[in-house]
Formats: structure tokens, sequence, C-alpha cells
């Protein structure tokens, strides 16, 4: 359900101007900032970074992770899934890989994701979606590559030239 919601919400002229309209607002921004926090943390496990990784991550927030590796488990996975930090855990990553292989994604785990800008955490990631803020914030890992190191404001420094 959540990949046929993605569609849904991509970016398009009335998401953006629902997005403007809500940041308009510092009450508006905060009541739907909480109202997102609730229902990702409940669903997904989500930790409000404002850069949101859940559409190529199986819908589990990599940020659950201990270590809050955005591209992958760490060496120290147990046999069993388990995570090496909190063993009597699953680890997140094994989580999106089996959520993303039952839909038929689990080749959106090979993206590569770009650094968590820190200035955003606690940022709505949809208003960030809708505006255009987060663009970038995965890349095929071949194009990475040829382009070279990234600062993590990159995008930022983009959309206000």
């Amino acid at each position: 359900m959540a990949y046929r919601l993605q569609r849904v919400l991509r970016p398009n002229v009335g998401w953006n101007r629902l997005g403007a309209g809500i940041e308009a607002s510092a009450a508006a921004r905060r009541l739907f900032t909480g109202a997102e926090r609730q229902t990702k943390q409940e669903l997904f496990g989500c930790r409000m970074c404002g850069q949101c990784a859940l559409p190529v991550t199986g819908y589990v927030c990599p940020m659950g992770c201990p270590k809050e590796l955005r591209n992958g488990p760490c060496g120290g996975v147990g046999a069993d899934g388990s995570c090496e930090v909190y063993p009597e855990l699953r680890c997140v990553w094994v989580e999106a890989y089996e959520r993303a292989a039952s839909q038929g994604r689990a080749g959106d785990l090979r993206l590569l994701h770009r650094p968590v800008d820190n200035r955003r955490w606690g940022e709505s990631s949809w208003l960030n979606y809708w505006q255009g803020r987060d663009e970038g914030l995965w890349v095929d890992a071949a194009d990475a590559a040829k382009e070279g190191p990234r600062r993590a404001n990159d995008g930022e420094d983009k959309a206000h030239q």
C-alpha cells in the first residue's frame, strides 16, 4: 500500500501549492509536521530526519539503525538477521530488504543515499519533497561515481541560484 500511496503523493502543482500554503503558517506547519511524525513513526519507525529515504528502503527507516547507516547494513549483521549493536532486534536493513523484495523493489536498495543534512532534523520531509528541497537524495551508484564528491547542501545552493 505504501508504494501506491507514494505514486499519489509525487510532487505536482497541487501538492506544491498545498505545501506552500502549509509553510506560510507556523501553526499549520507545526500541526502538519506533528501529524507526519506520529504517522510515519508508528508505521515505519521514522526518526524525522527531514530527508526521507522510505520510498527506496522498503518503507523501513534507515535512521532506525543504531549506527544510522543509510546505504546498507554494517558488517555485523547476525546470521539470523539480528542487529550487531542490539542483538535482540532485527537489522533494519534485513527488514528493508524483505519488504522491498516482497514488492518487487529490491533494486531500490542499490541506490546510493547522500549524507543526512543535520539542519533538516525535525522538518517535514513531505513538505521538503513537495517543494523540491530533497531532490538528489539518492542516486545510482555509477552516476555518483562519475559525479565525484558533493557537499551536503549542493541541491540547496542550486535552488537558490
